[in-house]
């Protein structure tokens, strides 16, 4: 199977933003920064359904160019599968868009909640029942739509090093 895209998921204060850059200079690939921070940052975090559906068609259109070109495979920080495990924790529901959304990664990476949580001014859900409730919402819609993933864990190089692992052994 031909790898064109690596998807980093998992919840908010997960090391996604920071191991992601790192992915994309070792591979020598597109790096798709997260379009929801970007988004959140411009518009604030008092979000309707709406926002999370114009987030995920933002981050959409950015990957589906960066893959369109490569090379590959190309680094993204979530896709709008996270971002309908963010309607799941915000809304209980998610626009029908999301069931619609048909570019999935190749590969997913989804990062543990074991990493100390980090209020960024973005980040919403920072108690331990929040964040488990994050990560099971995560979980649920890779495994929905029968996506398989592995899961990164380990603070600073591991965490990286565990990703990069899993990138080389998906290539070989």
């Amino acid at each position: 199977m031909t790898i064109r895209s690596v998807c980093l998921h998992g919840p908010e204060s997960t090391g996604k933003s920071t191991v992601g850059p790192r992915l994309a200079a070792w591979l020598g690939t597109p790096y798709v920064a997260e379009y929801g921070r970007d988004y959140a940052e411009a518009h604030g975090t008092d979000f309707a359904v709406a926002d999370l559906v114009a987030i995920a068609e933002g981050h959409d259109r950015l990957a589906r160019g960066a893959i369109a070109t490569g090379p590959h495979p190309v680094i993204l920080d979530t896709d709008p599968l996270m971002t309908a495990a963010w309607a799941a924790m915000l809304f209980g529901r998610r626009d029908p868009w999301f069931d619609a959304w048909t570019g999935t990664a190749d590969l997913y990476l989804l990062f543990d909640i074991d990493l100390p949580w980090v209020d960024d001014g973005t980040r919403l859900f920072g108690s331990v029942e929040a964040r488990a409730r994050f990560m099971a919402a995560s979980v649920a819609v890779l495994e929905e739509r029968g996506l398989a993933y592995v899961t990164i864990r380990g603070s600073g190089e591991a965490r990286y090093d565990a990703a990069r692992a899993a990138i080389e052994a998906a290539l070989a």
